[in-house]
């Protein structure tokens, strides 16, 4: 890795979630503890369907009173129309602006440096959100920053430019891989719940918040420690790439499927870096195999936080 990246993360969306009720009303919907969202900070989330099923990822942050949710661009549509069905009489309006912002993923070395001679400032701690001259930016896991800069600021693109090297979004993926951060896709919605790709780890997920769509199940699972997948990090040689989805078979359970593939993006020391929902009897083993019993091998890798047993 040089001593700083960059890059637009054009693949992801942006909704805005404005009104008096947009705070009361996304904290009935998500996972996340939305009511205790302070301005300057930002949190992972997911928004379920009412079994508990993921349907979509997020990183959600405040900016005044309106919210912002970035997800993956194919699913931004479909969850927007989804949670507005759920708008009602609430004073909430969600609006696709996208097109209104620039996402920059920045990483590396020099990156504070960086960042701060790009827009002025830059925020201290892991999940702060500053909010500088026509942009905020975001401090995310694996020491990276996120800035979403209005379309009319290109300037910033042009000084990141001077001092880091501009990446293929891929590179983007694979820092979130490595940092342990799931992106649900269209090929995994509803294949995991929550604390299957350990939004209980990483602040998703709060267990003292009240009611939203599969929550009982949720809690369920985690009160009673029936929880038997997690996710873990791996890393599979060749040259094929890894789909989300995909199938992931161990000894211990013959011909079925132990568990599915999340993410996976090249890694710069070969191969592909994956994040996988795996039985954790199976993980345990450590024999996991990719597409069919008999294939690649999964190289267990460590993750940058602990991962809890389903009685923790």
């Amino acid at each position: 890795m040089t001593k700083c990246m960059f890059c637009e993360l054009s693949h992801f969306g942006l909704i805005r979630f404005s009104g008096a009720d947009a705070q009361a009303f996304l904290h009935n919907q998500l996972s996340c503890d939305v009511a205790a969202l302070a301005q300057s900070k930002s949190t992972y989330g997911s928004y379920c369907t009412p079994k508990g099923r993921v349907l979509a990822t997020f990183l959600l942050w405040r900016a005044g009173e309106d919210f912002f949710m970035q997800l993956p661009s194919p699913l931004r549509e479909p969850i927007q129309m989804q949670l507005s069905k759920y708008i009602l009489r609430s004073k909430v309006k969600a609006t696709d602006v996208s097109s209104e912002w620039t996402l920059i993923g920045v990483a590396g070395k020099d990156a504070v440096a960086l960042v701060q001679r790009a827009v002025g400032d830059v925020p201290r701690g892991i999940q702060d959100v500053i909010h500088a001259r026509d942009s905020m930016v975001i401090r995310l896991p694996g020491d990276r920053y996120e800035i979403v800069a209005a379309k009319a600021s290109p300037g910033i693109i042009e000084s990141l430019s001077d001092g880091a090297e501009k990446a293929n979004p891929e590179h983007w993926d694979w820092l979130d891989i490595r940092a342990g951060v799931p992106v649900v896709l269209p090929s995994t919605q509803e294949a995991f719940v929550p604390q299957m790709v350990n939004l209980d780890l990483i602040g998703g997920l709060s267990l003292t918040k009240g009611c939203y769509p599969g929550q009982e199940i949720v809690a369920r699972m985690h009160f009673r420690g029936t929880l038997k997948q997690r996710m873990y990090l791996a890393n599979i040689a060749g040259a094929d790439r890894p789909q989300p989805g995909e199938n992931l078979y161990s000894s211990d359970f013959g011909g079925q499927a132990c568990g599915r593939i999340v993410n996976a993006a090249r890694s710069p020391e070969g191969g592909y870096d994956a994040l996988a929902v795996i039985q954790i009897a199976s993980a345990e083993r450590g024999d996991v195999r990719w597409k069919t019993p008999d294939g690649p091998a999964l190289r267990m890798l460590p993750l940058p936080y602990e991962l809890k047993k389903p009685s923790e």
